[in-house]
């Protein structure tokens, strides 16, 4: 049986969050693929990446990135009515504004998703590998 192992990546500094991003560039994200439950504080992005961390970057994976403790979440430049739309993940950084962080997601098109949140908590978890 060939089993393929998936990755799990667990971010709650700076650090994690970079190896997050760096996993993540170059992400495509479809906009109906964007969930923000509010009662629960969990931001969610499902994205196809390419698999970075192995020589066969050219594998796509779909994996879940889940933000915890999000208090507010705002875009700017993105169509939320325009499901099918793709965007493209550039990026992910944070700043600390006061008390909380404010972590940006920037896509390609001057788009961008800005979550505020008490701590960083964020989850890159594989769901499976896209086959080719």
């Amino acid at each position: 049986m060939n089993k393929k192992y998936l990755s799990k990546i667990i971010a709650n500094n700076n650090e994690g969050l970079q190896m997050i991003s760096a996993c993540c560039a170059g992400a495509e994200v479809k906009v109906e693929d964007i969930k923000y439950l509010r009662k629960n504080k969990v931001f969610l992005l499902s994205l196809e990446r390419s698999e970075v961390e192995t020589e066969n970057n050219d594998k796509k994976i779909n994996s879940i990135c889940k933000f915890e403790f999000v208090d507010q979440v705002k875009s700017k430049n993105i169509k939320q009515n325009d499901f099918d739309k793709k965007l493209e993940l550039i990026a992910m950084e944070y700043l600390k504004n006061k008390k909380n962080y404010e972590i940006n997601l920037i896509f390609t098109n001057n788009a961008y998703i800005t979550l505020s949140t008490e701590i960083i908590e964020v989850t890159l978890d594989d769901q499976n590998k896209i086959t080719q």
